[in-house]
């Protein structure tokens, strides 16, 4: 996981005076550390390649371990140990980092419902996730897995559609993971499932109590001014 410290293992318990290790990393097989003891070389490169290892480098004096601190995607890769001494041996690791999960939302789909045939009686949600990449996108009800999708691209938006009935009272639950963590966001029918109808009762209700209020204005206006029009009429007759 991002941020994690990982070590990779020599298995051995102690470096003789006639051994060196080395350390190298990617298709390039870049040194990234090394230790001889006849030499007097206890080292890490931290500028190889192009400074990503920079600070984050650890070796084990006793056992020649690598350490990586504060690891991130860039780091992902294939580590080679390479030992020489009374023989040569070597040992190679397959490193994969993975980014942190956000936990998953589940939020309302009113646009589904208004359109289902079925709407008066079930509530269409949505679980998403965002900016994320290799990992699987799941709902469960209870125990059970209703469906999912997957996506192994980085930095990619997930939505999964889940319609219940609006008394269901089975347990749902949103799962967002990878192959070392999760993410779970459990849904609240009770809390998401408000009829989209009545929003839009309540939506119509409020313009319909608008226009009420600007025709009754507009007819207090017009009975003002048909008042205006009387007084002057009746003042113009007077004054005749």
């Amino acid at each position: 996981m991002e941020g994690d410290s990982v070590t990779l293992y020599t298995d051995l318990t102690e470096i003789h005076e006639d051994d060196e290790i080395l350390w190298k990393y990617g298709a390039e097989k870049s040194p990234i550390a090394q230790i001889n003891r006849a030499d007097e070389i206890f080292s890490t490169y931290d500028d190889v390649p192009d400074g990503r290892f920079r600070d984050r480098l650890k070796l084990d004096d006793q056992t020649g371990s690598l350490t990586i601190t504060n690891i991130t995607t860039e780091h992902a890769g294939v580590y080679e140990l390479e030992k020489r001494g009374a023989k040569l041996s070597s040992k190679t690791f397959n490193v994969s980092v993975y980014a942190r999960l956000p936990v998953p939302v589940i939020s309302r789909d009113c646009s589904s419902s208004s359109s289902s045939s079925s709407s008066s009686s079930s509530c269409s949600l949505v679980c998403s996730a965002v900016n994320v990449g290799h990992v699987t996108l799941s709902w469960y009800k209870g125990n059970s897995l209703l469906s999912s999708i997957s996506v192994s691209d980085l930095s990619i938006s997930l939505s999964l559609p889940l319609e219940v009935e609006y008394q269901d009272k089975n347990t749902y639950s949103c799962v967002l993971n990878n192959p070392i963590s999760n993410q779970t966001q459990h849904l609240d029918i009770t809390h998401l499932c408000h009829t989209c109808a009545e929003v839009h009762i309540h939506c119509c209700d409020s313009v319909e109590a608008v226009l009420r209020l600007v025709v009754t204005a507009l007819m207090g206006v017009a009975a003002a001014a048909a008042a205006v029009l009387l007084v002057n009429d009746v003042r113009s007759t007077r004054a005749k």
